[in-house]
Order: structure tokens, then sequence, then C-alpha cells
């Protein structure tokens, strides 16, 4: 089960002045799934209302529903003779989004199994938050021991040209769990939780 305040913990490092990003990347697809456009900067290198409008959609995934809408889902095997997805979540993680090439894959792959109604966009951020001691009283301490390394993938319909609305599916790798990274598990957000994208989220798990 996800906590409720891990979570919130994070969402607070998704602001213009306290923002965890470092890098954005993305892709926009037809909505057969083919890519009609990419993009990939230094996420401090946008203006501030671009700032502000992709942290709100970085934001939605740990914002939402816990336990409902944004669950944890755990990897699993990889089959032989196949490479695994986590393999390639992790390429991405280590270059912080800055190799081309593993996203390109990234995107065929997720072009393949995502079910969408019109044109979307892919959004990608990697983010490192330094996690803070908390003492037995819960309150913060100034040393951090861990820092969390993430990937925020985002799934918006486009608006209108090259504008991305707010996901309708997305998540966190690797998941934040008791305020520690956990490279077992996948944390997966579904807007509409009682529709969710099934053949993505198995094909992200392989």
């Amino acid at each position: 089960m996800i906590d409720r305040e891990d979570m919130l913990e994070l969402t607070r490092r998704m602001t213009p002045s306290r923002t965890c990003f470092s890098r954005i990347a993305g892709c926009y697809m037809d909505e057969e799934g083919f890519e009609d456009g990419t993009f990939n900067t230094h996420f401090l290198k946008l203006s501030g209302p671009e700032k502000k409008k992709n942290l709100e959609i970085a934001r939605t995934i740990p914002f939402s529903r816990t336990n409902e809408q944004l669950r944890d889902h755990a990897f699993l095997k990889p089959r032989e003779g196949k490479d695994p997805v986590r393999m390639l979540l992790g390429g991405m993680l280590a270059t912080g989004l800055k190799d081309d090439g593993m996203l390109s894959i990234f995107y065929e792959i997720a072009g393949e199994k995502y079910r969408a109604a019109g044109p979307y966009a892919i959004y990608l951020f990697y983010g490192a938050y330094d996690v803070p001691v908390k003492g037995s009283d819960r309150q913060r301490q100034d040393e951090s021991e861990i820092v969390y390394s993430f990937l925020t993938g985002a799934f918006c319909p486009l608006e209108g040209e090259y504008e991305a609305g707010l996901p309708d599916y997305g998540f966190l790798y690797p998941a934040f769990s008791g305020r520690c990274p956990d490279t077992d598990v996948m944390q997966i957000f579904d807007r509409d939780p009682e529709h969710p994208q099934k053949e993505l989220t198995e094909r992200l798990l392989s």
C-alpha cells in the first residue's frame, strides 16, 4: 500500500521554487501511436509559465487518490529471450533522460500499447530528491542519508497543437516507498481506475 504522506512529501518538491526536476523529455503521438515530434531539455531552462504548466502535469500523479488512482505494481519476471522494459527504465534513469536512443525505444513500446481517443503526448521528468532524516517525533532534520532519483511519466491528451492537458495515465519509477526507492515496484496512475490501461501497464512491468 502507498503511504499518502510519502506522496505529499514528493509533491512539495514539485513547485517552481523547490523543483526536484532537472530534465524533461517527451514525444507527441497521433491516436494510432506514431511519433509526431520529440523534445528533450534541461528543466531549469524552461520559462516560468512553462515550468508551472509542466509541474502541474507531473504533480497530478503523486497527488492523485492514493491506492485508488495510484497503485503499487510489482515487476514481472523477465521472459526468456525478451529484454524487460525494466532494464530500459533503469537505463533511462541512470542517464537522466539524456540518451535519446533509449527514449525513442520507450516511445515506440508505449505507443504500441497505449489506447487513446485522439492525439496525445508522453512527458518524462527526471528528478532527484535528498530525502531528509526525520527524528522519532517525525520532525524534519537537516541531514540527508538517501537520494531518491526517479522518473515521472505522464500520458496527456492534447488540447491543442502540442499543448498537453493533465495526464490520464502515468507512473513513478522506482516507487517511493517508506521514503526510500523501491526498484522492484512501479507506482502507476490511471485517472479512471474503472477503465485502466491494462495492456500498457502489463508491458511496462514485463
